[in-house]
């Protein structure tokens, strides 16, 4: 009998090692891996040069109290800020850490302006944690329900509806911020119809109103989406922006950075982590960086999401059942017109790892050194499974 709590529905299948974007479990079978733990390792496996950062870290120091100063932490700060244009930096050990700190950094801006009871703008379909507070202002109620009383303070639109948030803008007084995902990743890979507007809309809503915009980048950033983060794509500079996942590789690491005034509004004893930014996560999250940026992996999000993307409509062209075929970078969702979470275990089967979100969205978030050849074995076996699973 298993003493691990139940809360996962585990796929009947253990990894033991990993090389790039392949995985091998116990058994010695071989798996292409098209999920990368989740956006989470966007080098891949056992990369050489994060094994050697880590490595040496581990020789020299894995932990000092953020009592006091961490050389590796502050230069991660200062690359985050460089590659962002963001201000400030607080680390901690995960996405919805990084959530929480921004939920409580528009509270207590709130605060500082007289409100008394602020809210944040939150979009259906998004998703943003499981902490009280990041499940409440999650728009999945599979993951709120049970967990009631939910955390109160949050105002749901739909995504990708600016005349929504408008309504809200002339209806709430206390809302002080909006929390969106530039591109919507456990909601089914949902892109803006017109990414750049709605987020450029988002920021002119936010500074005619004196709101914070807060970008949840855990899922689309560090390269992704074929920039360091989504927002670039589109040129609206958010206040507060929250990474995690493919940060430190596998390593947990979180960070919720800020921009102009929102990046004065914590102060000492307001906020705080135990773990978040040690020297061992901080220098695997600077190994992560510098090594996307000499291998050029953002330009290979691009071309490569592209091929990936090419190659299933092609695959697929004519095949009843097929709703659309979506991407960013490397961040890509199939829809089907049925549920199809079956085809997780067909493909686990095939020797290929994916993902199903949203119930009908094949999810894939491969990692970004995937090369062409890669992304064609995908292609082929994903495109048969899909074609069998419609009876196409």
């Amino acid at each position: 009998m298993s003493h691990l709590m139940n809360t996962y529905n585990r796929q009947p299948v253990t990894f033991t090692k990993g090389e790039g974007v392949w995985l091998w479990d116990a058994e010695g079978r071989k798996y292409l891996d098209a999920l990368a733990g989740i956006a989470v390792n966007g080098l891949g496996h056992a990369h050489p040069k994060l094994v050697a950062a880590i490595s040496k870290q581990a020789a020299t120091l894995i932990h000092a109290s953020n009592v006091y100063g961490i050389a590796e932490q502050a230069q991660l700060a200062d690359k985050l800020a460089e590659l962002s244009g963001m201000d400030k930096v607080f680390f901690c050990n995960s996405g919805c850490e990084a959530n929480e700190a921004a939920i409580k950094l528009a509270r207590l801006y709130g605060h500082h302006k007289g409100i008394e009871n602020p809210a944040i703008v939150v979009m259906e379909h998004a998703f943003h944690g499981r902490t009280l507070a990041t499940l409440s202002a999650t728009g999945n109620r599979k993951v709120q329900a049970g967990f009631e009383p939910l955390v109160t303070g949050f105002v749901r639109v739909p995504f990708d509806d600016l005349d929504a948030v408008q309504l809200v803008a002339r209806n709430n007084p206390n809302v002080v911020a909006v929390l969106v995902e530039p591109v919507q990743g456990e909601g089914g890979i949902n892109i803006p119809a017109d990414g750049a507007n709605y987020l450029r809309g988002l920021r002119e809503i936010c500074d005619k109103n004196g709101w914070l915009l807060m970008l949840d980048e855990v899922q689309s950033g560090i390269g992704r989406t074929g920039t360091w983060f989504a927002f670039q794509h589109t040129g609206a500079m958010p206040d507060v922006m929250t990474l995690a996942k493919g940060l430190g590789s596998g390593v947990p690491i979180g960070a919720c950075l800020a921009h102009g005034k929102a990046a004065e509004v914590f102060t000492p004893g307001k906020h705080g982590s135990t773990f978040g930014g040690n020297p061992l996560a901080c220098a695997a999250a600077l190994s992560t960086l510098q090594t996307i940026e000499q291998e050029k992996l953002r330009e290979n999000a691009l071309s490569i999401g592209k091929l990936i993307c090419d190659g299933l409509r092609q695959k697929l062209k004519g095949v009843t059942g097929l709703v659309t075929i979506r991407n960013a970078g490397l961040m890509v969702g199939v829809e089907l017109d049925r549920p199809c979470g079956d085809l997780v275990k067909q493909a686990l089967d095939s020797g290929l790892l994916i993902n199903v979100t949203a119930d009908k969205v094949i999810r894939l978030l491969p990692p970004l050194v995937m090369n062409q050849q890669e992304a064609e074995q995908l292609v082929e076996i994903l495109s048969g499974l899909i074609k069998k699973f419609l009876g196409g």
